[in-house]
């Protein structure tokens, strides 16, 4: 740019000023005791229902008594000793072991430990792959 004229800047100061204290910065104890402390007067209101959620909890005291009442026992169905027995005798009579047994039809062997201990619940899909898998009869009237 040598030899086109003097240079000039057309370019105005910029001031950065901070932002004005928000919500949250005016209710700090910090701020609060600093204006008390300037006398500056200071306002505050009582909220009826802060820090409480009234909604969720006016519901709870009319079921709680109907819980309370409630005796009935619920748990899940569990495999049949039957069916416990019927599963590990057919899959003995075919010498498999509990995996191979899994893979054949095509799930996890914890799936048949569950089946042959009883603890799993009862899918009549997984005691249709068995039956077929180790063609007999599991479920129904033999």
């Amino acid at each position: 740019m040598a030899g086109i004229g003097p240079l000039t800047q057309d370019w105005e100061p910029v001031v950065i000023r901070k932002k004005p204290p928000n919500a949250a910065t005016k209710k700090d104890e910090k701020v609060v005791n600093a204006a008390r402390r300037a006398g500056a007067e200071i306002e505050s209101v009582k909220k009826s229902n802060a820090g409480a959620n009234k909604a969720a909890s006016s519901s709870t005291t009319l079921n709680t008594r109907k819980l309370d009442e409630e005796t009935e026992n619920l748990a899940h169905e569990r495999v049949p000793t039957e069916l416990k027995k019927a599963i590990m005798h057919a899959r003995m009579e075919k010498k498999l072991t509990q995996s191979q047994l899994a893979q054949m039809i095509n799930e996890k062997p914890q799936i048949i430990q569950e089946y042959e201990s009883g603890k799993a619940i009862p899918n009549q899909q997984i005691i249709g792959k068995l039956e077929r898998a180790l063609g007999a009869k599991l479920r129904g009237k033999k």
